[in-house]
This record gives structure tokens, sequence and C-alpha cells, in this order.
């Protein structure tokens, strides 16, 4: 007899019956304590086909929970199911005492919360991921406001990132030829540069000088993690605009390209934030269109520069500026002031070199750049390249960076270096010409002018 097929089997008919008993739940509206049952439940439980009905039937609970009953839910999941002090201290003893492997794990499994191990229970149901997915998502839009929560967001962190890590994920090339269903997913997800509609999007993807590509998940199914838009240009591009109205990028043929511009990366699941794809992304992409198209040099991004412009704001009122400088921030107020040329240019020549010193010197709390952007891309061994002024004139682009957009060169024997550095030191590799707008920044803040 075939037990393997006789277990699917009966796998299929205990996730069907657990399926049904969520959709329709047991005539009683569930509750947070209710919930927190099932999972106790679900924690002593030992046997493979009742723990995969019980992880069916809490997470059916959880998705019929109201707002405050998911919110009450993770308070019980802090206090509750966290490691219990006295089991680390009596397993921290008795590796004080013998300081073998076996007494050292011990250790190891007393420290883990036990919120890890439900976690992994609730995995068992066919769709778990998924949900477990989603329920972080909720759990994010309440750490703002609890932040006593974080410990079970890294909870969260800890699994998904074994869970999405590398070797699970596959590459797809997207194109027009793609199923329509993922096609929507796309335009849904698509966090950059807004596709306004089905012919917005054959023009990304369908002409021969772009790409797109995805990654997938066995687990997630259909749904892409992260998206990123390339286009195949003559020279690196400095303005978003003309790329997005699949205008003349200097090639006819894909072949005639000699650089390969990533201007839209997109992550597509709210509650896989700050699990790594986007550096596996990019570093796969770039050899797939080097396997593709083996004349291409350079690998560039076209990207966005968010919170500049507020960075800007603040400047206005920094006294540590000349007073002619802060004058000249002051002409952003004015409206459609990127269409005066006059007014243009002399925002110009403050506004360039200001974005040096936000994207090299400028940093946060844990002293890296300050621009989200710029960490990013700086992390997986990118350059600062080239500051690109009006590169995106729509009202986004002038909001959110005075409509500066920056090139990060990808300079194939420079990553790993780059990489270290970055993470060594908080090194920021630029290039001469982002140097030299750094110290037109230093000059400016003397009152010195410069040339």
């Amino acid at each position: 007899m075939n037990m393997t097929f006789l277990q699917e089997m009966f796998q299929s008919i205990t996730q069907r019956d657990a399926l049904l008993r969520r959709r329709q739940g047991d005539g009683t509206p569930p509750d947070h304590r209710r919930l927190v049952e099932a999972c106790q439940r679900l924690l002593e439980s030992d046997g493979e086909a009742s723990s995969i009905a019980l992880a069916s039937r809490a997470l059916g609970m959880y998705q019929r929970l109201a707002p405050e009953e998911r919110q009450r839910f993770f308070e019980r999941l802090a206090s509750d199911f966290a490691a219990e002090p006295a089991q680390i201290d009596a397993a921290y003893a008795r590796y004080a005492e013998q300081r073998d492997n076996a007494s050292l794990e011990a250790l190891f499994e007393a420290c883990e919360p036990r919120r890890q191990e439900l976690i992994r229970r609730l995995n068992l149901t066919s769709g778990g991921t998924v949900e477990l997915v989603h329920m972080r998502e909720d759990l994010l839009g309440l750490l703002r406001e609890q932040p006593e929560l974080s410990a079970i967001d890294a909870d969260f962190a800890h699994l998904f990132g074994s869970w999405f890590n590398r070797g699970f994920l596959m590459l797809k090339r997207i194109d027009w030829d793609t199923p329509a269903s993922i096609l929507e997913k796309i335009i849904r997800y698509e966090a950059v540069h807004e596709i306004r509609d089905w012919d917005d999007l054959r023009r990304r993807l369908d002409a021969r000088d772009r790409r797109c590509f995805a990654f997938f998940h066995p687990a997630i199914g259909d749904d892409p993690l992260i998206f990123v838009e390339v286009a195949l240009h003559k020279g690196l591009p400095a303005r978003i605009q003309p790329i997005l109205a699949g205008e003349d990028s200097g090639v006819e043929e894909p072949e005639e390209a000699d650089t390969a511009a990533f201007f839209g990366i997109s992550n597509c699941q709210t509650g896989l934030r700050g699990i790594s794809f986007g550096n596996f992304l990019i570093k796969q992409v770039v050899q797939e269109l080097k396997q593709e198209l083996p004349q291409l040099r350079h690998f560039v991004t076209l990207s966005p520069v968010p919170g500049f412009a507020q960075w800007l704001a603040e400047r206005r009122d920094d006294e540590t500026l000349p007073e002619a400088v802060r004058e000249t921030l002051a002409e952003l107020e004015t409206p459609a002031w990127h269409e005066d040329a006059e007014r243009a240019e002399r925002l110009r020549a403050v506004l360039k070199p200001l974005a040096a010193r936000y994207l090299v010197d400028e940093k946060n709390a844990r002293g890296l750049p300050l621009n989200p952007v710029a960490r990013f891309h700086l992390g997986n061994g990118a350059e600062l390249h080239r500051i690109n002024w009006l590169g995106d004139v729509s009202k986004k682009g002038l909001k959110q960076a005075a409509g500066l957009m920056v090139n990060y060169l990808y300079v194939l024997d420079d990553i790993e270096r780059n990489h270290e550095n970055y993470t060594a030191n908080a090194t920021v590799a630029r290039s001469s010409e982002v140097k030299d707008l750094a110290r037109k920044a230093r000059k400016l803040a003397k009152g010195e002018t410069s040339k």
C-alpha cells in the first residue's frame, strides 16, 4: 500500500475540514481569548494531522477577529508566549557548570520565546505562510503606538529570514505574455512611478528596450515579493519622464544598448518589510542581462531621493547657512519654479551641492546615510555616481526631492569592496563629480562662492 498517497489524502481531507470550520466558525464570534486558547492547544498537540487542523482553525479565527481584538491578541502573544525566565536561569546554571554542547543547546532552546514555535506550527497548514505574512503586516501597523510589541516582530523577522532566504526565491521575467493575474499585481504594487493603466504597463513591458524581473516564493504562489523595472539605454539616463513616456532611449535594438538602468524597484509584501530581497534581485538581474546582452557596460539606477525636500525645508531656518542661501531655498515655494529658467538656475547652484551633502554626510542615529534609498544601494555595493538636476519634474518628484534624481552605479569589480567598506565604516563610495559637489556644499555653508 502506498503510505505517501494515504498521508497526502488524509492531510487533504483534514485541511478541507479545517478550511470549512474556518469559514463557518462554530456560531460564536471569535475573540482574542478563544484564539489564545486555540494557540495553547496547538502548542500542546503532538500529532501532525491534529496540528494541521488546529493551525488552520487558529488562523481562521484570527482572520475573523476585529482590529481591536487582533491588538489584544498580539498583547497576549507578548506576555503569555515569551520565554520562561525560570527555565532560562536553570539552563544557564547547567551550562555554566558543564559548558558542553548539550547544555548549550538546552540554553538556546530555553531562550527561544514560545511564540516562535507557535508561528512555526501555524505555518503547517496550507496557505499558512501567506496568512502569517498578513499577520505581521497587521503587527507592523501597531508598532508605532505599541513599541513593546517589537519582540513579536523580531520573532517574525527571525523566522521569515529563514523561510524567505535566497535559496527559495525564484527569478522570473515579467513581460506582456505574463498571466494577467500577475500583471494586475504589478500595476497595484508599483511603488516608485505609478502605472496609470494597461497602456502604461505595456509601454514598460512590451518595448524591446525594456525588461522587468520579479522574485517569487513557492509558498506565496503568483504574488511577487519584489520586482525591478529596467530600461536599456545608450549612456546613463538623467531624467525619468522620457523613460516613463517610452521616448527614444538612443537604441533601436537591445544589442545597441550599453547601459541597463534600474528605474523602479518595488517591494510587494508589507508583511515582509525588512527581509532583504533587493540586493539579491539586482545582482541576479545583472547576471541575467550580462548573459543575454554581453555588450552592456554600465549597470546603473535612476533613483528618487525621498526625504530630501523635507531636509531642505529644515535648512531654511538653519542660521549656520548664509542668508543668501536660505533666501534661494525659499524660492522652492514659488509655484512652477522649475519652469522659470533664471530661478531654476539659482536653485541648481545651491541644491546640487546640498544634495551631495545630504547623501554623503547626513547620517541617522546608527551612523548610516539618512536617505533610505542611499542606504539600500550603498549597502549593496553601488557607488553614488551622479546627481541629476530636474531628473523628475512630476508632482511627486518635485514634492519629495525638488526634482532631483540620482544614479547609483554598480561596477561589478567594485561591488564587494564597496559593500565591505560601507558595512565596516559606513563609507559612501562616490564619484569625483559627487566629491566636487560635496566640497561646494562646504563652501556654501561658509558663505563662499564657487564655480
